[in-house]
C-alpha cells in the first residue's frame, strides 16, 4: 500500500494541495497552475490517485473535477505528513532550534484544512522556553503567505501545567480540539486533564 502514496514529485504537490486546500473541488487546470506541474503528468497522477481511491471526480459543467476522499485509509496520516513539512508546521520544525527549546507544538485540523476560524479558536499552541522574536517572525511570514491572520498562543511549560491543574476552559478547549501534533506526543500534552 505504501507504493501508492510517494510515487512522484507531482504526487506529493498534490497531495499537498488537496490536503490544504480550503476548495474540495477542483479542476485540472487548477491543479496544474497551483503545483506548476505539467498538465499530462497531473492528469496521470490523478488517474492513479483515482484508481487507488485516494480520489474522486465528478462531472460539473463539462468539466471534471477532483476531491480528495476524507475517508482514504491513510487520510489522517497524511494530513499530518503535510502539516509537518509544509507551511507554519514545516517552518517552525525548521526553525526549532532558533524558536527555543519547545516542549509542545500543535496545529489545528481545522488551521491545515484552512477552513475559517472565530477569535475563540487557537491555530496553533506552542509550550516552551520561547524566544518569541523567532516565532512571531514564523507567524508573520505565514499570515502574508495565507494572507489571513493565524490565531497562535505560547507560553512556558509552568504555565501550562498550571492552567491544565486549574482546569482552565482556554486550555481544556485548546487542548480537546482535533490537533496535529509537531512537537511532542498528544499523550503526554494530555496527561494533566485525564483523570
Amino acid at each position: 500500500m505504501l507504493e501508492e502514496l510517494f510515487v512522484s514529485r507531482v504526487r506529493v504537490k498534490i497531495l499537498q494541495l488537496f490536503l490544504t486546500s480550503p476548495t474540495s473541488l477542483l479542476h485540472v487546470r487548477e491543479i496544474v497552475r497551483r503545483t506548476q506541474e505539467e498538465i499530462n503528468a497531473v492528469r496521470r497522477e490523478l488517474a492513479r490517485m483515482e484508481k487507488f481511491g485516494m480520489v474522486t471526480s465528478e462531472w460539473r459543467a463539462n468539466r471534471r473535477l477532483y476531491k480528495f476522499r476524507k475517508d482514504y485509509v491513510f487520510y489522517s496520516e497524511l494530513l499530518g505528513l503535510v502539516a509537518k513539512t509544509t507551511g507554519l508546521g514545516g517552518s517552525i520544525l525548521k526553525s526549532k532550534a532558533r524558536v527555543g527549546k519547545i516542549k509542545y507544538a500543535f496545529v489545528s485540523i481545522r488551521f491545515m484544512q484552512n477552513r475559517p476560524s472565530t477569535q475563540e479558536d487557537v491555530d496553533v499552541l506552542v509550550v516552551g522556553q520561547i524566544v518569541l522574536p523567532e516565532l512571531q517572525a514564523i507567524i508573520a511570514d505565514e499570515q502574508t503567505r495565507r494572507e489571513q491572520e493565524i490565531n497562535y498562543s505560547f507560553m512556558d511549560e509552568a504555565e501550562f501545567n498550571f492552567r491544565v491543574k486549574r482546569r482552565d476552559p482556554f486550555i481544556l478547549k485548546v487542548l480537546v480540539q482535533p490537533k496535529i501534533m509537531l512537537i511532542g506526543a498528544e499523550e503526554d500534552l494530555l496527561e494533566g486533564i485525564i483523570v
